[in-house]
């Protein structure tokens, strides 16, 4: 299994570096660059997998699939790209179980509620600590089932109060949100970011998972795909050093307000339903 993972992992770097050029704007789509299943601790069992990319945001998206029962997850989406992403559901013969957030986001707008409408049956997911609308709530210790396949929900907030992480054991991979980012971490400066609690969660829910376990962030904004646990606790340069020199940093990286801020968290609050933009509003009737 750690062989079959660190050949993907060639893989989607070689990809990066091949279409994404180090920016954020290289490709709309990494779904025909990544396909491929994982075996699960040696057994026959395997998972439909597929990363996909907004441009304008930098957040990738996640499709998980049980292969047997056809039963789906969908991580992270994005408004602009909902009907790319319920072409791929219909493609691959796959029944949308779920469609959830990492947390609510601050960047984009999530395409939750465009989703429910072009891939009836399917309901919308987030923590229940997030302040947000949705159909199924869940906490830390909570587990997301769709087919044969299973995700931990981790609570891990300073980004957000609702920030989780989804970890599937089978395919030793954890989905970050903005909690923990390539050589990174989400910033702590707005929506009840704490740069203290962001470094406890980090450290206490994700750096306690193997070594050998690939991260899949939220967001990348320098054309790299996908990382390990090893990797970041060695390399990542925020969440290496000290609690106290993480909280200097952090607050001095004199970042800018977000562009979307002020139309995202409105929206986000009710499955991105909210005092829409016209082009996207219109999407909805």
């Amino acid at each position: 299994m750690l062989s079959l993972m660190k050949g993907y992992s060639v893989v989607a770097r070689q990809s990066t570096s091949k279409h994404l050029r180090g920016t954020c704007s290289g490709v709309s789509s990494l779904s025909s660059i990544i396909s491929r299943s994982f075996g699960a601790h040696g057994s026959f069992s395997t998972m439909i997998f597929r990363q996909l990319f907004d441009r304008e945001s930098c957040t990738y998206t996640y499709l998980l699939a049980d292969p047997t029962t056809k039963e789906a997850v969908l991580i992270d989406p994005v408004i602009e790209h909902a009907e790319r992403d319920a072409k791929l559901v219909n493609e691959l013969g796959l029944d949308l179980k779920y469609v959830m957030n990492t947390h609510m986001h601050a960047d984009h707008i999530t395409g939750t509620g465009l989703l429910k409408k072009l891939v009836p049956g399917c309901q919308s997911l987030i923590s229940q600590s997030s302040g947000a609308t949705a159909d199924v709530y869940v906490d830390h210790g909570d587990t997301v089932k769709f087919g044969n396949q299973t995700l931990e929900v981790r609570s891990t907030p300073g980004h957000t109060n609702g920030c989780v992480t989804y970890v599937n054991h089978d395919i030793k991979s954890a989905f970050t949100g903005d909690a923990l980012l390539i050589r990174g971490c989400g910033r702590t400066d707005f929506q009840e970011g704490s740069s203290d609690t962001l470094y406890n969660s980090v450290h206490s829910q994700i750096f306690t998972l193997p070594d050998d376990y690939m991260l899949y962030p939220a967001h990348d904004y320098r054309g790299q795909m996908v990382t390990s646990v090893a990797e970041e606790k060695s390399f990542n340069p925020r969440l290496t050093k000290s609690k106290e020199e993480f909280i200097d940093i952090m607050t001095n990286l004199g970042l800018p307000y977000p562009n979307k801020i002020d139309i995202s968290l409105p929206a986000n609050k009710v499955c991105g339903l909210y005092n829409l933009p016209d082009d996207l509003a219109k999407k909805l009737e």
